[in-house]
């Protein structure tokens, strides 16, 4: 008989099913092999899938968080973590905040009484660098301007001329592959701040097995510092203009920044496997 496995797939920076970012959530009692971990993030198929089991009482974090995609395992996500803060406080094995111990860092997720969660990220060093020879061709848009997010999360920060041209990219993913460590962000002011975010993204990250990103919370620890720089202001909401779309609150705090948003479980079942 194969063992199961309580399985939920979580909509995170979003209030609604079918939006902003979906990342499956497994609560283990440990960690098993690296091959199992793989094998269920590549059948899930989403972005990424999470996988967690709580630790003893006393030491700096309350639970083991690990995040593959269908094709690696990453070091840094913001979705999946919001997902599986919002299931460990659905089910109550959590209150308040929760402390996660991952490749990235001790991580928090602190629960509202608004349904809000937010995270507590490092932010990302941003470094101004030429913009690479056929980045526009490879991008289908010319930047304004690049930088490097570092071994942070290793992405390449380009920003577009407006938002519609954020909006109406058609990248070519096998050549962006070439640009960055992990994916590329494309940003953009907003049109009309008044809609009720300051900045739009989108996210894209091939070289990790995902084309793009729904809603990729850990590129708003460099899009935060980015624009909060720009705007004058520390508290700012960006918009990921994915299909799915999502909403991401910011707070810059030095070399932390918070990432709060909410989420959703679509689906709850078991894994056979």
């Amino acid at each position: 008989m194969p063992t199961s496995h309580r399985i939920r797939i979580v909509d995170a920076f979003t209030d609604r099913p079918f939006a902003g970012n979906p990342a499956g959530v497994l609560l283990l009692d440990a960690f098993p092999n690296d091959t199992w971990l793989q094998h269920v993030a590549r059948e899930v198929n989403h972005a990424e899938t999470a996988f967690a089991h709580r630790l003893p009482e006393g030491g700096e974090a309350d639970w083991a968080l690990r995040w593959f995609t269908p094709a690696t395992e990453v070091d840094l996500c913001g979705h999946a973590t919001l997902a599986t803060a919002h299931v460990l406080h659905t089910i109550g094995a959590a209150a308040g905040s929760v402390r996660f111990a991952t490749r990235g860092g001790v991580l928090t997720a602190t629960a509202h009484d608004d349904g809000t969660l937010t995270l507590d990220f490092p932010t990302a060093p941003l470094t101004a660098t030429e913009v690479p020879p056929g980045i526009a061709e490879a991008l289908g848009a010319e930047p304004l301007a690049a930088y490097d997010t570092g071994r942070h999360i290793g992405d390449l920060l380009v920003e577009l001329a407006d938002e519609k041209t954020v909006r109406s990219l058609t990248p070519d993913h096998k050549a962006l592959v070439r640009h960055s460590e992990r994916g590329i962000i494309a940003t953009a002011g907003a049109e009309d701040p008044s809609r009720g975010y300051d900045f739009v993204s989108r996210g894209f990250f091939p070289r990790v097995g995902i084309d793009e990103d729904p809603v990729t919370g850990s590129a708003h620890t460099a899009l935060a510092p980015f624009w909060s720089q720009r705007l004058g202001r520390t508290g700012l909401t960006g918009l990921q203009v994915s299909a799915r779309t999502g909403l991401v609150r910011t707070e810059l705090r030095g070399d932390r920044t918070l990432l709060t948003g909410r989420a959703v479980t679509v689906i709850e079942g078991e894994l056979f496997a």
